[in-house]
């Protein structure tokens, strides 16, 4: 297996069969990033095309700071997140003083939810939820930073995250409902 430093190199370099190495060691794990932001398969994959491009653009800028698979991750996130921007078709409207309601976090709501209901969960998030749930909850960022990247108030990411959270909240219960009827019926 090819060192990170020896896929760097080689890139830079222009060797078309170690940027195929490279592409292939990170673009599952950066795919899935970009299934977390978009709808569809096609448009998954434009961003992650696109932040590709970028990431061979700029390797040279790679200053070895952190894992280059971070790096990559991050470019990869700005491009998600600028396609959305110019794709805007949501607004964010809402203050958080309007969330209420909020079911309480301790609630156990997941139950014996498996890994495909819940990432069918977030794709099913309404964009502006999606988004900011995604930003905040995986990727780490502070409402500071998402309102920075999204040109949107602190208030607002706060209240997209409550209101994606409640959503969530709600299908999981109804899904485990529908699991608990389920069981009843077949037992």
């Amino acid at each position: 297996m090819v060192s990170e430093a020896e896929l760097i190199q080689g890139c830079l370099e222009g060797k078309k069969e170690i940027q195929k190495q490279f592409y292939q060691r990170y673009a599952p794990a950066m795919l899935g990033v970009c299934f977390r932001y978009f709808n569809s398969r096609e448009e998954a994959e434009d961003a992650l095309q696109e932040g590709f491009i970028k990431v061979f653009a700029n390797l040279r800028s790679f200053r070895n700071e952190g894992s280059l698979e971070g790096w990559v991750r991050r470019i990869i996130i700005n491009t998600s997140l600028n396609m959305i921007r110019n794709h805007l078709k949501y607004k964010f409207h809402t203050d958080i003083d309007d969330a209420v309601n909020v079911i309480s976090e301790d609630e156990d709501i997941v139950g014996e939810i498996n890994r495909e209901e819940m990432l069918r969960l977030l794709q099913e998030l309404p964009p502006g939820y999606k988004l900011v749930f995604n930003l905040y909850e995986i990727e780490g960022y502070s409402h500071k930073e998402i309102a920075d990247m999204m040109g949107i108030s602190v208030s607002t990411s706060k209240t997209q995250l409550l209101k994606a959270r409640k959503w969530l909240q709600k299908r999981l219960y109804l899904l485990n409902r529908e699991k608990q009827h389920l069981d009843f019926n077949n037992g």
